[in-house]
């Protein structure tokens, strides 16, 4: 598969319409169409001939405003002439066609304006089309600001008085188009505009002409879509800075999705932070995120980690804010969470909260870059913090890659540095060197932590203005200390670190092997984005690909290619496979087979056919993109808010723009034996090595590629085996969006009930999206019966998926996914993506799996690969073993990874295909499909499955005996059980205790998440951030086959015993901490639960897997939301206070205790 770390591509608007409303006259006019310099000047920002002025214009008379859009016909027609200015096509003007004369000299010699027949006489003709919208719409964007009015104009009587916008100082403009005639007695001005109007008319025509980008904009087959005015991010309302010095710019005018509709500014602080605001009046959530492009590669050289442990530091107190955790506190009250993360250049901070409480969470998040404590009593803890969560990654083998990668490059450049830090960078090291790492924290702190190279975005229910208002008061007090943005110009592998092998001993049993390039930073190219076409080649999975050759030869099962991010100033271009055993003892021919394929797309050429289909891939997917939840969102904003300008921040890492051959051939021309370097990863070179990398403990051994190796690769030939892909028959072709049936309802409907199959079915009626969700349970009482069973079904769906893979690659491309796997009750398959072609992967699936024929090859490499990880199962973190193992304890019927393993053995070919017509001889089918999609399509998806079962397997209904449903033990009272399990790899023990509750009800169910709302925040600030216990510390509910109980897990350094009596101890806490609970702090709990229960899913996806949770687990309890929340609001403290003490204080109660 292509690299996810690429860019994307956005497709250009329809050719929008502009109204001016008010009278032109021809100063105006001259200056409206004249460009700033010359004929054929780009407008500024703008790119490329699309947006030059000397494209043309077509003006008109704007059509009259009809009362039902809050106009008058007649009034109107009093008014000078409006003019409607388009930009013209692209087709009809060219750089040398002759420019109009002057309009200046069609007026006579008193500067009368002329008649608009001579206006727009010799002008281009205006070709007929019908806007989709009023055109008046359009106008009331770009009005004019209120100015005295023309002799010969008059007010509409009982016209009103122009409006004060907040913060304006002034009148801004009436509500209607046209202009108010003269108070009484008011000396009349002269017919022409002012040089204030008329620069600011130019201004606004330019800005919206920038915005909205005059070329043609179509979806990937010719449809049209949306008007433009939908396209552009500007809004009815404009924001004035001239009073406020804060201000440095802003902009109204960001490149958003047709199908969004939100309101985006951007803003840049008089201190240089930069700001994103998003006003989405149907949010739940409000969110905020703040960028500091700085990270672990500016940390000092004897302090590692330094960026990391000041972010951990920042949430400990502010000057405004001291107590420790007042921060998590108010977000916890009011449904909110928040997170960071350091990375080699960034440190990006976020949190959501209930929307009513924004700013209340932004000020004490804003505190952070103002006043931070820093407090000295906080260290020593936040120290173990920072080795806790190092120690977690140390026997992780992709933390260890990557520091090893980092290490065997050039020493001396900051790529080099440990960035997690740990207890002997942070204090053993600094204090044996009698360095004060407090000191340093706030040296650091007031260095770079420089409003000039922070990025805000902010998401809220308030109005744009108002979320300006809100960032303005609270962030421009951020010192700008104009710290010098860092860049890395000088790569970090230089001649003497290429043509290396490194061989590298990993934890688990993985077999992979690493080609990494070094290549310039190619982000500046974002327009063009070479390494993602020469991603979407080198990495395509379909016929002809390399790994469609490299798989066919049995040496690899999956390949990623593509460019990796470094930091500003260079990058990665990578090839990285899973081999199998054959595949280790090709390694050489592997390579030799990625540089045929090079040569093979050096021979070829760019492709601008390929290139587009890329950017029209890009367009589509960036349309009708999913709307993401805000913390996500905002942060993601944030961190790209440093690279690409304000009105392009959404769409940059979509828009695929300018075929740049050279720019593809330059990257291409980094990619040879000469620039390479190799790593391979097998548990073959135990024994082998003879170096340890610092800080992971990492074994390997580094060794140059022989001479002779790299001649063979420079000569690598042509492969007639490979070719370029075809073209993509999955790109969608069909947006329409379907109205909705009379008989549509708001939870899904069971339209079809038999022997055979059940199907659920609920047409979309929020998202209004292409896209539908097809989800498929199909019951087996062969699934899982035995270990041996469950081997043979979980093997049939891999050889399945791996036989289909080149097939539904094309799918996955155009987003149309499918995911199959086994469950406990026999096989679940999901189709989902743009509902146009779904059908025709469903249905490529269905008939696979019926009339499924194995490779024998294929099926010995997989079941290999299927022993290799189950054994690699020990190697997880501890706190996964335990959430495992007590799976195993509840669960009525489950098998461990040893009785697994032990029943591969038995697994053969002949049995296996033989499995195969007995696994679906006999089946019931549930489904619910959800989306863009009518109740008949629905029956027919539904019939066609059913069909080609009992088409090509003979398939039949389950006997109602043979449904069976799987059940939770039913814990004793007063029953305390422990179960330890050793674990030989990590150092850290995992611990989760769990107290069985009772059956999952509408009032068991509120009982239980009230409590956890209560405890969550106190149970993390003492056992994690005061008692230091780990880095994992997690308190909530733990449901599985409709029985739920409270849990607590852990990872630590510390022993099982001392943890339990931790948890112990807190438990105790909380009766007393409840009882002294004021009745405002206990209804603040139950409105934050409510708010997060009743957080809307933001996309198809994630509502229909709500649903499908309550048809799989046969509740069907789809206002399960509502329902509880209207319970939630009856209970009080009395109420939790007795489930505490009937859950807890009968201790031991009814809890396991599982010890790792």
């Amino acid at each position: 598969m292509q690299s996810r770390s690429f860019y994307s591509g956005f497709e250009r608007p329809r050719k929008p319409f502009f109204a001016v409303a008010g009278p032109i006259c021809p100063w105006l006019l001259e200056e409206l169409l004249t460009p700033p310099e010359g004929p054929h000047r780009a407008l500024e920002g703008a790119r490329g001939p699309r947006a030059a002025w000397s494209a043309g214009f077509f003006l008109t008379p704007a059509l009259p405003r009809a009362k039902a859009n809050g106009g008058d016909s007649a009034n109107m027609a009093r008014c000078a002439p409006t003019v409607l200015v388009r930009p013209c096509p692209l087709q009809t003007l060219k750089p040398d066609t002759p420019r109009r004369p002057p309009i200046s000299s069609l007026c006579d010699p008193a500067g009368t304006p002329p008649a608009w027949e001579s206006l727009v006489a010799g002008l281009p003709q205006l070709p007929s089309q019908t806007p989709s919208r009023p055109l008046a719409r359009a106008g009331d964007a770009c009005r004019p600001h209120r100015r005295p009015r023309p002799a010969g104009f008059q007010a509409k009587p009982g016209a009103p008085a122009a409006r004060r916008l907040p913060g304006s100082g002034a009148a801004r403009r009436t509500e209607h188009a046209q202009w108010a005639g003269p108070a009484p007695g008011a000396r009349r001005k002269r017919p022409r505009c002012s040089r204030r109007l008329r620069w600011g008319m130019r201004y606004r025509l330019a800005w919206l002409l920038h915005s909205a980008r005059p070329s043609t904009f179509r979806s990937v087959v010719g449809a049209r879509l949306p008007p433009p005015e939908r396209l552009c991010g500007f809004q009815e309302k404009t924001y004035s800075k001239m009073n406020n010095p804060a201000i440095k710019r802003l902009g109204n005018h960001i490149i958003k999705s047709p199908e969004d509709k939100r309101e985006y500014r951007g803003l840049e602080l008089a201190n240089g932070i930069k700001v994103l605001l998003i006003s989405d009046p149907t949010t739940d959530k409000s969110s905020a995120a703040l960028d500091v492009h700085i990270g672990s590669l500016s940390d000092p050289p004897n302090i590692a980690g330094l960026s990391h442990f000041c972010e951990h530091m920042l949430f400990l107190g502010t000057k405004k804010y001291p107590k420790e955790n007042e921060y998590s506190q108010f977000l916890s009250e009011h449904a909110g969470s928040s997170n960071a993360f350091t990375s080699g250049e960034h440190t990006n901070y976020y949190f959501d909260v209930s929307h009513e409480h924004l700013e209340g969470a932004l000020d004490r998040f804003a505190q952070f870059f103002l006043c931070p404590l820093f407090d000295e009593s906080c260290k020593d803890r936040e120290v173990n913090a920072v080795d806790s969560e190092h120690e977690k990654n140390v026997m992780n083998d992709a933390w260890r890659l990557f520091q090893l990668e980092k290490a065997t490059g050039n020493p001396k450049h900051p790529f080099s540095k440990f960035g997690t830090g740990n207890k002997y960078t942070l204090e053993t090291r600094p204090n044996q060197e009698g360095i004060d790492v407090r000191q340093e924290l706030l040296k650091f702190h007031s260095t770079y932590y420089s409003s000039n190279l922070m990025a805000i975005c902010v998401l809220g229910r308030e109005s744009l203005d108002d979320l300006t208002n809100l960032v303005v008061k609270l962030f421009s007090e951020v010192e700008n200390k104009n710290v010098p943005l860092p860049e890395f110009p000088e790569h970090p592998f230089q001649e003497e670190h290429l043509k290396q092998l490194y061989k590298i001993v990993p934890i688990k049993d993985i077999r992979n092997l690493y080609v990494t390039f070094p290549i310039p930073d190619l982000q500046k190219y974002y327009k063009s984005n070479p390494g993602h076409y020469l991603g979407h080649l080198i990495g395509h999975e379909g016929p002809g690909s390399l790994l469609s050759e490299l798989k066919s030869k049995g040496w690899v099962n999956t390949l990623v290619g593509g460019q990796k991010e470094g930091a500003r100033g260079f990058m990665f271009f990578i090839i990285n496979v899973d081999l199998t055993e054959e595949g280790l003892l090709h390694v050489e021919d592997i390579i030799l087979h990625m540089f045929q394929y090079i040569q093979k797309l050096r021979a070829e050429g760019p492709q601008e056919w390929v290139f587009q289909e890329c950017k029209d891939l890009n367009a589509v997917a960036f349309r009708f993109k999913d709307k993401e939840r805000p913390r996500g969102y905002t942060s993601k904003i944030a961190g790209i808010l440093h690279y690409y300008p304000l009105e392009e921040v959404l769409t940059a890492e979509y828009l695929l723009e300018e075929f740049r051959p050279d720019l593809i051939e330059m990257v291409l021309d980094k990619l040879r034996p000469e620039n390479v370097r190799v790593a391979i990863v097998s548990k073959s070179f135990e024994g082998k090595t003879d170096r340890t990398e610092e800080w992971y403990g990492t074994q390997y051994k580094q060794e140059a590629v022989p001479d002779e190796v790299i001649k063979k690769w420079q000569n690598a030939d042509l492969n007639g085996k490979f070719k370029l892909p075809t073209k993509n028959e999955f790109i969608p072709t069909n947006f329409e969006i379907l109205s909705l049936e009379k008989e549509a309802t708001p939870y899904p409907s069971l339209i079809k009930d038999t022997a055979m199959s059940k199907l659920w079915f609920k047409q979309d009626d929020k998202f209004f999206l292409p896209k539908a969700c097809l989800n498929f349970e199909f019951f087996s009482p062969f699934a899982y019966v035995d270990p041996l069973h469950c081997n043979m079904a979980y093997l049939y769906l891999e050889l399945l998926k791996d036989s289909l893979n080149e097939y539904a690659y094309a799918a996955e491309l155009a987003g149309l996914s499918y995911d199959l796997q086994n469950t406990i009750y026999g096989m679940y398959l999901s189709v989902k993506g743009y509902n146009d072609k779904q059908p025709i992967l469903l249905k490529k699936i269905i008939e696979k799996m019926a009339t499924f024929e194995i490779d024998e090859k294929r099926f010995e490499i997989i079941k290999e690969a299927y022993m290799r990880s189950l054994n690699n199962f020990r190697a997880e973190q501890p706190h996964q073993h335990a959430m495992y193992y007590l799976r195993l304890l509840m669960t009525e019927v489950a098998w461990t990874k040893d009785e697994l393993k032990e029943a591969l053995d038995d697994v053969t070919l002949p049995r296996l295909k033989a499995f195969i017509p007995q696994l679906l001889s006999r089946l019931h089918i549930e489904a619910l499909l959800h989306g863009n999609i009518t109740k008949q399509a629905a029956l027919g998806i539904m019939q066609m499955v059913e069909d080609t079962l009992i088409e090509h397997a003979h398939t039949k209904p389950l006997l109602p005996s043979q449904l069976v449903r799987y059940r939770e033990v039913q814990l004793p009272d007063r029953g305390w059980f422990v179960y330890q399990q050793r674990n030989e790899v990590h150092n850290n023990c995992g611990i989760e205790i769990y107290y069985q509750t009772d059956m999952q009800s509408t009032s068991e169910n509120m009982f239980l998440e009230l409590f956890c709302q209560i405890i969550s925040e106190p149970c993390f600030n003492t056992l994690r951030t005061k008692e230091q216990l780990g880095y994992i510390v997690f308190s909530g509910p733990r449901r599985a086959n409709g029985i739920q109980g409270l849990r607590f897990i852990i990872q630590s350094e510390k022993p099982p015993h001392y943890l339990e009596s931790r948890v112990e101890a807190f438990l105790i806490t909380m009766e007393k901490s409840i009882e002294d609970m004021t009745e405002e702090a206990f209804q603040k709990h139950i409105q934050a639960l409510a708010i997060r229960r009743l957080d809307k899913p933001k996309k198809l996806s994630a509502e229909c897997a709500k649903y499908w949770g309550e048809i799989i687990s046969q509740q069907y309890n789809f206002d399960r939301d509502n329902t509880e929340v209207a319970y939630l609001k009856t209970l009080t403290k009395e109420d939790i206070i007795k489930f505490y003490k009937n859950t807890y204080q009968v201790f031991p109660g009814t809890p396991v205790f599982l010890r790792i």
